[in-house]
């Protein structure tokens, strides 16, 4: 067995040809920093973040005004999982393997294609799963978007317009249903219509609304609670409300993650935090930036939507993924080579090390990262 890495970087990247087709939607279309080392597995890395601002009437005076004073929120990033994945050979096995036609080298690189795999759709997984954090919904549960036409972009568009995001890198990662729904629609297919062939000849989802569209294999779906006859109390509440709270009516749960509507208003909106039972008067937290519509001083009737594919818009900035190669101790450890491959697709740089032990060798690719909603208001889900 070799004792470097250097020979088997032909066959690493060999392998990362194949993982780089793979369906990965979401660590491309994220705000990444692929050399984040300020934390370690598990700590927390506090960014501030700047509160609305509120404007008042000019009023001249002696002084000035005593205000100004913000309180600033923030969000909080960790590094959560350091991953890895063994591959181990000894040297009978290689050598039996040679014999018969040099079959190691092509193993070899499928079981580096398939570490990668695995790593690269745990990340994505995780980036899918923060959907509980976003703002609106839009669809219909069980409906796949695009079925007759381009209204599902447009309408994710104004979501993320009404809420003040961003709109020069808008990204909408959807499941692969909703892929080949959009690639039945003629608008998009006839080349006359859409003035380019990509979609027609190779497949390629074209831009739309400026939206950058991409597929992902991990897009979840969701598990709805099961509120039911829930309402709010006769409290009353202003747009931008966020917290509402509960009348002693209905059974059931409502979660975090679920979309709800309320009586009289057809947004939908993403629950922050839930109440485990709608039985008790607890309260809700409707994710940033809370009600577009006002709700009454009375019982307003709450409905949960019911389980559906969570496909994602956001500002690129909305969502934040950080990455590094997992910590080694200032003293080293006991792998005799290491190097840094990054896959040139998804762009994730993984640590591919050697260890020694005896009469075989074990690889490792391995990796840090965590993930975080910076801005809930610039996310939006598609319902499908």
């Amino acid at each position: 067995m070799a004792n470097t890495l250097t020979g088997l970087i032909p066959t690493i990247y060999n392998a990362l040809d194949v993982v780089s087709r793979e369906l990965v939607g979401f660590v491309p279309a994220v705000s990444s920093d692929m050399t984040y080392d300020r934390a370690a597995v598990g700590q927390t890395v506090t960014s501030p973040v700047a509160p609305a601002a509120t404007a008042s009437d000019i009023t001249p005076a002696v002084t000035p005004p005593n205000d100004g004073d913000q309180v600033i929120g923030k969000v909080d990033m960790t590094i959560t999982k350091a991953r890895r994945v063994p591959v181990r050979w000894n040297g009978e096995e290689k050598r039996g393997l040679d014999n018969n036609g040099a079959s190691f080298n092509v193993i070899f690189r499928d079981q580096m294609a398939q570490a990668m795999r695995a790593l690269v759709n745990e990340v994505e997984a995780d980036l899918a799963a923060l959907h509980i954090a976003a703002s609106r919904a839009y669809g219909t549960a069980g409906t796949t978007p695009f079925a007759t036409n381009l209204a599902d972009p447009a309408q994710m568009r104004k979501i993320l317009a009404d809420n003040g995001s961003p709109m020069g890198d808008l990204q909408l990662v959807i499941d692969t249903s909703a892929g080949a729904a959009m690639r039945t629609l003629a608008q998009l297919t006839k080349a006359n219509e859409a003035d380019d062939t990509s979609l027609l000849r190779r497949g390629v989802l074209l831009d739309i609304h400026g939206f950058a569209i991409r597929e992902s294999a991990q897009v979840k779906t969701s598990v709805a609670g099961t509120g039911a006859s829930a309402t709010t109390n006769t409290a009353g509440y202003a747009i931008g409300a966020t917290v509402i709270t509960l009348a002693s009516a209905g059974t059931g749960t409502i979660v975090a993650g679920d979309v709800i509507t309320f009586a009289g208003d057809t947004n939908k909106y993403v629950v922050a935090s839930g109440d485990a039972d709608v039985s008790n008067a607890g309260t809700i937290t409707l994710a940033a930036p809370g009600l577009r519509k006002a709700l009454a001083a009375s019982a307003v009737a709450i409905t949960v939507v019911a389980a559906a594919a969570r496909n994602m818009a956001f500002a690129r900035s909305a969502i934040a993924l950080a990455t590094r190669a997992p910590a080694l101790p200032p003293q080293g450890d006991s792998a005799v080579d290491r190097q840094i491959v990054t896959d040139p697709v998804s762009g994730l740089s993984f640590e591919v090390a050697m260890y020694p032990q005896y009469r075989q060798m074990q690889y490792e690719v391995s990796l840090a990262w965590g993930v975080a909603a910076v801005k809930p208001a610039h996310m939006a889900i598609l319902l499908g």
